[in-house]
């Protein structure tokens, strides 16, 4: 069992871990530039979060394609692996082409709830209506990446965002030092990096894959009791993926209302909650993957040993990395911003950055899972809770007394809540058919 889950869980963890290391890569260089280096940074960070939100609207296109396509992969059914990818390739096309057409009203809302300097709102936008030409690239590669991983193929996304990312960083690097640009400069990177990634993608489909496209057809393809369920599920999905998105916006939109400086030290720490996240989903893939195989071939005391075996390994990552926060964590801010002022008003809040790990590895887990037995229901439940009922009240509570000790005291307990209710509702979601 653990062969397997390291088969897939290698090139996951390789391929998830250059996304932190890339959004590190751009905050260094922007942060160590001479000229405001916090109104840049702020820009990408606002930037970003708008489009966090865009994407979370269409996170089922990798999520739910590698639910589907590995339970049908389980199942023995080629033709619907191959049916699901048509499918799911539709709405990735057809949403990034909307999101061009859109893109002045999106700009014209952000700006209105999104409170910060003007200067960071003024270069926020300008990144916005740069990066979002890439919308079409990175929807697809959603699609290609999460039918990859349903098919159990680790290695083809492992490549996949190297390219980008490698790609990413030059890019970025060559309009920033070479060009004489900023934040401007790393959307454009992104762009470019985006779309060398789907050409790459789309050639090793066609290599390895190639002979699914025999069992497309129009009337297969739009069937409306697969599409139904298509869409029923990833709606939950979407809910899910918003409410998180929500949830750490909220936490940005309130670090930019104290001050740029504050928006500044969490964006740069915030990297290094995703850092350990994204090397953490490399086993919370793998756990999509093959909790999807076996609930796909019915093989249920196959899925309860995965489980345990999956866990064990989520604790083994997340004890060192909250020791390395705790202990090194000064240290690590430097390879960030050379700027002794950040660093030092950073400092005290990495206390609370070493507990990220420990009280979210649970809900990191448990997503795989529910993602691969498509319980996607129970997701949604746990996420509303975790966010609306909690989290957002203590967001807002803590904020005036503990002031950014608040938001991220809130931001814990909110990371903590989701690994108890998922832990509550698995027996039923999941394994209410092997008697547990």
């Amino acid at each position: 069992m653990n062969r397997s889950i390291l088969r897939l869980a290698i090139p996951n963890i390789i391929s998830n871990i250059t996304v932190p290391l890339v959004g590190m890569a751009d905050l260094a260089i922007l942060g160590h530039l001479q000229s405001s280096p916090e109104q840049y940074i702020g820009a990408i960070a606002i930037g970003g979060l708008i489009f966090n939100f865009i994407y979370a609207i269409f996170s089922f296109l990798r999520m739910g394609t590698t639910g589907f396509t590995a339970q049908a992969y389980g199942a023995g059914n080629k033709k619907e692996c191959s049916l699901i990818f048509a499918r799911s390739m539709m709405v990735a096309i057809a949403g990034g082409f909307i999101l061009i057409m859109i893109q002045v009203p999106i700009d014209w809302f952000t700006f209105r709830i999104l409170d910060s300097s003007s200067t960071v709102k003024q270069l926020a936008s300008e990144y916005f209506f740069i990066r979002i030409w890439a919308a079409p690239a990175t929807l697809s590669l959603y699609a290609l990446m999460g039918w990859f991983l349903g098919m159990q193929n680790a290695k083809i996304p492992m490549i996949l965002a190297i390219l980008i990312n490698l790609v990413n960083v030059g890019a970025n690097y060559m309009f920033v030092y070479g060009f004489g640009m900023k934040s401007d400069g790393v959307a454009w990177g992104t762009v470019i990096a985006q779309y060398t990634g789907l050409t790459v993608g789309v050639i090793l489909f066609l290599r390895y894959y190639g002979s699914v496209l025999k069992e497309w057809n129009y009337k297969a393809i739009m069937q409306i009791k697969a599409l139904k369920r298509f869409f029923m599920v990833n709606k939950d999905i979407l809910i899910r993926t918003l409410l998180l998105i929500l949830a750490f916006s909220i936490f940005t939109a309130s670090s930019a209302k104290m001050s740029d400086d504050i928006l500044a030290i969490n964006t740069i720490l915030l990297q290094f909650l995703l850092l350990f996240s994204y090397f953490l989903d490399g086993f919370a893939y793998a756990a999509e993957s093959l909790a999807g195989k076996f609930y796909g071939a019915g093989k249920l005391k196959d899925l309860r040993r995965f489980t345990k075996y999956i866990f064990a390994w989520g604790i083994l990552i997340s004890i060192p990395f909250s020791l390395a926060y705790l202990f090194a964590g000064k240290y690590i801010l430097y390879i960030l911003t050379d700027n002794s002022a950040v660093i030092s008003q950073a400092a005290p809040y990495l206390f609370w950055l070493a507990l990220v790990p420990i009280v979210s590895f649970v809900a990191f887990i448990w997503d795989g899972i529910f993602t691969g037995c498509t319980a996607t229901a129970a997701m949604r439940n746990t996420m509303i809770i975790a966010s609306l009922l909690i989290y957002i009240p203590l967001n807002y509570l803590l904020i005036n007394p503990m002031e950014n000790h608040g938001l991220w005291l809130a931001l814990i307990i909110f990371l903590l809540a989701r690994s108890l209710i998922m832990t509550i509702y698995a027996p039923k979601a999941i394994f209410a058919d092997t008697g547990s």
